[in-house]
């Protein structure tokens, strides 16, 4: 029997992690239900973990945003 030192699930996480990212060019992103409070502008990624990453490296949190429209 052979046993690998190497967990499947590292060889296929960024495989499955970039068909669950979701990229949107130009998209807002609001911080609450009126539309009066916009987080961003722009180019955005949504994570598999529910976080938006804008383009500076920066990252949203879920409970931060209300909605994005694309």
């Amino acid at each position: 029997m052979v046993i690998s030192t190497t967990s499947v699930w590292d060889e296929i996480a960024n495989e499955v992690a970039d068909g669950l990212v979701i990229e949107y060019e130009d998209a807002t992103v609001y911080g609450d239900f009126e539309q009066e409070q916009v987080l961003h502008q722009g180019k955005v990624r949504i994570l598999p973990n529910s976080w938006v990453a804008l383009p500076t490296g920066r990252l949203l949190s879920p409970e931060a945003v209300h909605h994005i429209d694309p």
